[in-house]
């Protein structure tokens, strides 16, 4: 089928449907299609670099780079950015086959050169292009699956490659560095299962974009991570960071005052991005959304407000320090104010979130927090089991195995340690040797240690119940 430009198929597509038969009316359906959706063309650019890198040889990957992106008619021709002139390749997806071939286009005189001082600023540089070719048959598998399957790929690529950054707040606004935390879902010390159901967790959020909409809900998840110190929540956060390739904004509740700052750093965050707030126990009193006692110097700086009218609508008949505390507790930074960021109005400020909570006790948490459809996944980060300590060992040593192994094993069973002691200790030697000796006489003086704690509280039990006795 011949090669036709963008304007005739452009022609062709708002004239009626000829009658030279169904197949040809469909060609025009497809060209209809493909132009309605003209305005996101650009976005078909990303291709480039991930298409030569992961699709496309070795003879044509090496000379890839970066071009515009055109579309074409005829027998269905979609042009991204390419290499050499004169290559091509053959994809095959669903039985289907898709060529990809090398193009040079443009140069020569774009019709501006002549008159006073022309000279060759007109003359156009020619463009290098991948022009990819189907048959007109399969256009809605083109359109409606091969396409959209490459350039999600493209966009996993992208990701991959992407230097990711860590934001800090600092009053109202944010402040990033690049981020380079090594933690992976391969490195950290977890429970394989546990580990599994995290990373399933991800993916079938990321797929789900569509399903958020038709439920009416907003594209985000939320996780807590509760556990002792030390057991690795902030490698964990690091890991879903590398993992989905999404910035982290790490959020300082003591920088914010009064809900409305709050709000806008949070509107101001993109999509594909993890927000944390660590220790969250931390950031708020006790009982967070009743009303907070406010001293005496407080109340009286707060000279913005009129008190003395005697109609107020609000809190009619009650003094004027009562009505003073109601206006500026109404001002502070709440707990209420971050609900409604996670799942309030304001929930749906942006796409593809995820929030993260840690905290060392989680039974210190208002019970809001807690709610379903809040943390949508609580994680439970404890202590360092058989399986997590075999991660380390790999990782320092690159052993999968050892004859102290099996003490270790035991070891462990009976102590409570933390995934960031048994670390210390293997970073105590580069000989596997020497550190997991050191490991394992660390364990024995913890077990001793805790049979001597047991035996004190063994003792004071018989003294407490002879005295009872006597």
């Amino acid at each position: 089928m011949d090669h036709l430009p963008l304007a005739a198929a452009a022609a062709a597509a708002s004239a009626p449907a000829p009658a030279a038969g169904a197949q040809h009316g469909r060609v025009l359906d497809a060209y209809k299609k493909a132009l309605a959706t003209a305005a996101s063309v650009a976005a078909y650019a990303v291709l480039a670099r991930s298409m030569a890198r992961e699709l496309l040889p070795d003879e044509l990957r090496a000379a890839a780079q970066p071009r515009a992106l055109t579309l074409q008619g005829g027998r269905r021709e979609q042009q991204l950015d390419h290499t050499a002139p004169g290559d091509s390749t053959t994809d095959v997806f669903d039985g289907v086959e898709f060529r990809w071939t090398s193009m040079e286009t443009g140069g020569g005189d774009d019709g501006k050169r002549g008159g006073k001082g022309g000279g060759d600023r007109g003359h156009r540089a020619p463009r290098e292009s991948l022009e990819l070719s189907f048959d007109a048959e399969h256009t809605d598998t083109a359109l409606e699956r091969y396409v959209p399957f490459v350039m999600a790929t493209a966009e996993q690529l992208q990701r991959r490659e992407r230097v990711l950054r860590i934001f800090m707040n600092e009053v109202r606004s944010w402040h990033g560095f690049n981020h380079h935390h090594p933690a992976t879902f391969d490195t950290i010390a977890m429970e394989p299962d546990l580990k599994k159901s995290i990373v399933d967790d991800l993916d079938r959020f990321l797929k789900r974009k569509e399903y958020y909409r038709r439920i009416g809900k907003a594209w985000k998840r939320g996780y807590l991570l509760h556990g002792p110190p030390g057991t690795g929540k902030s490698s964990l956060v690091a890991a879903m960071a590398n993992y989905l390739r999404f910035n982290l904004y790490d959020l300082d509740l003591s920088e914010v005052r009064v809900n409305a700052a709050l709000q806008r750093l949070l509107i101001s965050m993109p999509n594909k991005s993890i927000l944390v707030i660590e220790d969250i126990d931390c950031c708020f009193d006790a009982n967070p959304r009743e009303a907070h006692k406010i001293t005496t110097a407080a109340l009286d700086q707060a000279e913005d407000f009129d008190f003395s009218s005697s109609d107020s609508d609000d809190a009619v008949g009650a003094p004027p320090r009562a009505r003073r505390a109601g206006d500026l507790q109404q001002q502070k930074l709440t707990l209420s104010g971050l609900l409604n960021f996670i799942d309030g109005l304001w929930s749906t400020s942006g796409e593809e979130r995820v929030i993260v909570f840690t905290t060392n006790y989680k039974e210190r948490l208002d019970p809001a927090l807690l709610r379903p459809g809040r943390m949508d996944m609580h994680v439970y980060m404890g202590y360092c089991g058989w399986e997590a300590f075999k991660t380390l060992a790999h990782n320092y040593f690159l052993v999968g195995d050892h004859p102290l192994f099996p003490e270790i094993r035991q070891l462990l069973a009976g102590v409570e340690v933390t995934p960031a002691e048994v670390s210390e200790m293997l970073l105590r030697s580069e000989d596997a040797n020497a550190a997991l000796r050191g490991l394992v006489e660390f364990l024995r003086e913890r077990t001793r240690r805790r049979a001597r704690q047991e035996a004190a509280i063994d003792d004071n039990q018989v003294v407490a119940e002879k005295g009872n006795a006597a």
